[in-house]
């Protein structure tokens, strides 16, 4: 078996690292000291270097200007941008032109050059009403006319949808189905309210009442929104393990410094053993991603479907991601609740990502509900 990345991936993961080398996690307030978001707007600076660099185009097909890859390059860019605390909707607009890409018709696809060169962002509303139970079932879709459908509804904790150029939401209709709109959040209908997330960062309610779109704003293919949702929850992780490998990185260099009775704390049995109690959980953070955008990519078969190795990957980062800041924190000391050192916001980023597209109890309970579903033969 080869575990190699090929070099398409590797060279757009050198391609994210050279972009992002020079940005600031702490560029923004910090979200300790302001009472709202750390800003208005997602770093429209930092987006434009990306499209400079083809990064938004990634997912985007070659015949539309873009380099074709698939999620496992895609994980690969997200672990750079969890490093700095990227604050740009790569993951959102990278998902949302890969779902086109694959599932999408002629009229959403349209859209794929302009996603490919930087120029249109989508975000991706997946939290439903609650952010507990299925974003689809948040949102009714039932047809008006010929070539019209309503839609009716509430979506909540949509990352950065006041700056978005289209929202791409779930909804249901009469019969159950699963479809996907793309929405303009300046539709006729749309009414956004801001909120803001753990790490500070200005995300909507998005409200829909009798917004009309198209059929060809639709897309309706089976299995759509589920392999959507999948590709976001394996995008997290990948944002969480960038993370987590910054915050330990931080804390190697700070025990390497910090010294007590004369030597440095890192060589104190106490530090080393849960320094390496958390590289166990970066490693083992990284085994269960790669997995997981493994078989989104290839489709290969398994003994359980997709849905469980992403369970899998989404429950080793959740839990992984919050020991690892609790881990650095602690070793900081008092030091690292210093808003004027950038561990604290690594710390309200983890949280966020722990709880994106649900905690590690949900993706236990899901995980238990698929091993019931495929009992192994014998």
């Amino acid at each position: 078996m080869d575990f190699t990345f090929t070099e398409e991936q590797q060279a757009a993961a050198e391609a994210a690292r050279a972009v992002l080398s020079g940005v600031a996690p702490d560029a923004v307030p910090s979200p300790a000291l302001v009472p709202g978001a750390v800003a208005e707007d997602f770093d429209r600076a930092l987006w434009r270097r990306l499209a400079g660099s083809g990064l938004p185009g990634l997912m985007v097909p070659e015949e539309d200007g873009g380099a074709g890859l698939g999620p496992i390059a895609l994980c690969l860019v997200l672990r750079e941008a969890g490093k700095v605390l990227a604050r740009v909707p790569l993951l959102e607009t990278s998902a949302a032109a890969l779902v086109l890409r694959t599932y999408g018709t002629a009229g959403p696809g349209r859209l794929l050059p302009a996603i490919g060169r930087g120029e249109l962002v989508v975000t991706v509303a997946a939290s439903g009403r609650t952010g507990h139970d299925g974003a689809e079932l948040a949102v009714t879709a039932r047809p008006d006319g010929r070539a019209h459908w309503l839609l009716d509804g509430l979506q909540t904790a949509v990352p950065w949808a006041q700056g978005a150029d289209r929202v791409l939401l779930p909804a249901h209709t009469a019969e159950g189905r699963a479809v996907l709109a793309l929405v303009p959040p300046d539709r006729p209908g749309v009414t956004l309210a801001d909120q803001v997330s753990t790490s500070g960062e200005r995300y909507a309610q998005v409200a829909l009442e009798s917004v009309r779109v198209r059929e060809d704003e639709l897309i309706t293919a089976d299995g759509a929104w589920e392999w959507l949702r999948g590709l976001l929850a394996t995008g997290t992780c990948a944002l969480a393990l960038g993370l987590g490998e910054a915050a330990a990185a931080m804390t190697g260099a700070y025990t390497s410094k910090r010294e007590q009775f004369g030597f440095p704390i890192a060589t104190f049995q106490a530090v080393a053993v849960q320094a390496a109690d958390r590289y166990i959980d970066l490693r083992s953070m990284e085994a269960t991603l790669w997995q997981a955008a493994w078989r989104l990519e290839s489709g290969a078969p398994g003994p359980l479907p997709v849905a469980a190795d992403i369970a899998v990957a989404k429950v080793w980062a959740a839990e992984g991601v919050r020991r690892v800041v609790q881990t650095a924190q602690h070793l900081h000391g008092g030091f690292g609740a210093d808003t004027d050192y950038a561990l604290h916001r690594y710390h309200a980023w983890a949280k966020q990502l722990e709880l994106s597209l649900g905690p590690a109890a949900a993706h236990e309970e899901a995980l238990g509900d698929l091993l019931a579903a495929h009992p192994p033969n014998g």
